[in-house]
């Protein structure tokens, strides 16, 4: 005979910040499916790549004169990876439904930030 399980009304969910966090900014993510069928995520900024050194001219008073850059057709820029996040099938989707929500609000506020300042189309403020 089945046991009846009653599921409790809510559930809270506190979160713990780690000592030493820091917060990320991300360009881009690169990544993909891995062998475990697990999402991988490698978040991470873009720069341009600093030369390996620079050198300054002299002026005959002794002062520094302009930079001597050495030029090149080549364009480098560097991807610094900050963040690896492997996640799951069932994590994405989460993920997924989550940055929709995020998205949706983020439009509607920019519709109504828009309205307010430049005034409905239909007929709101003369310019």
């Amino acid at each position: 005979m089945p046991r009846s399980f009653k599921l409790p009304s809510k559930i809270r969910f506190e979160y713990d910040i780690r000592e030493g966090i820091k917060q990320q900014y991300t360009h881009g993510v690169w990544g993909g499916v891995n062998s475990q069928g697990e999402i991988e995520m490698n978040f991470y900024t873009e720069s341009d790549k600093l030369p390996s050194f620079s050198e300054r001219a002299i002026n005959p008073d002794g002062t520094l004169g302009p930079e001597l850059i050495t030029q090149t057709d080549e364009k480098t820029l560097i991807r610094d990876v900050h963040s690896r996040i492997v996640m799951n099938y069932h994590t994405a989707q989460a993920l997924r439904q989550w940055l929709d929500e995020k998205l949706a609000t983020i439009e509607t506020e920019e519709t109504d930030i828009t309205d307010t300042f430049f005034g409905d189309p239909e007929g709101g403020l003369e310019q």
